[in-house]
């Protein structure tokens, strides 16, 4: 009983140390965002979906790189023009978001 009582008490230590350790990740905000424009042709073409990318925002709040993840090449084409002009608060270091466009 002594041994159970005493590992749950050195758990609950390392939890506690852990989560004093442990940081969220910074929130940046977006100070201009604009939303990309839905292309004529995929409006007549009938494409819809969604486009998700993971950008990288450097610590000047400018977007240095971005990942597609999936969606048709017009809608991801949409979605590139737009975040070409985004611009995010300046932050102490570089910032990992992830967004999804929903056409």
């Amino acid at each position: 009983m002594r041994a159970v009582c005493r590992t749950i008490a050195i758990t609950g230590l390392l939890l506690a140390f852990a989560g004093g350790t442990v940081s969220a990740p910074q929130a940046r905000k977006a100070l201009y965002s604009p939303s990309p424009i839905y292309p004529e042709l995929a409006q007549r073409l009938h494409i819809a979906g969604s486009v998700k990318v993971t950008l990288t925002v450097g610590a000047d709040g400018l977007i240095k790189d971005t990942q597609f993840h999936g969606g048709h090449p017009l809608l991801v084409e949409a979605v590139q023009k737009a975040l070409k002009e985004w611009k995010y608060a300046p932050a102490s270091s570089e910032t990992e978001i992830l967004v999804e466009f929903k056409f």
